[in-house]
């Protein structure tokens, strides 16, 4: 998200209402609900994180115990655990 000026984008009635409650200030102006995008959908963070998550289930069913996949992933045995489980569940599911 970047900054916009205000005398750039607003007209200077609503420049001047909205100094009534904050002058000077930063605020932030929320998008429309129908705007809104889901968290990862803007990165590839997401489709990294799930084929991660993946590699990381499958490695566990082949033997590989959580210590050294916490290793390897630089992650908390407590991560590697809460990951096999969403993926355990994610295979459960139809």
């Amino acid at each position: 998200m970047k900054y916009e000026k205000a005398q750039n984008i607003l007209p200077q009635s609503i420049i001047e209402i909205i100094q009534n409650y904050t002058d000077g200030g930063y605020i932030y102006i929320p998008r429309k609900n129908e705007n809104k995008k889901s968290w990862g959908e803007n990165t590839e963070t997401k489709s990294y994180l799930k084929l991660r998550d993946n590699e990381i289930f499958s490695k566990y069913c082949s033997g590989i115990p959580v210590k050294i996949l916490a290793e390897q992933y630089f992650l908390t045995e407590g991560s590697i655990r809460r990951i096999i489980r969403k993926e355990r569940t994610n295979c459960l599911s139809p």
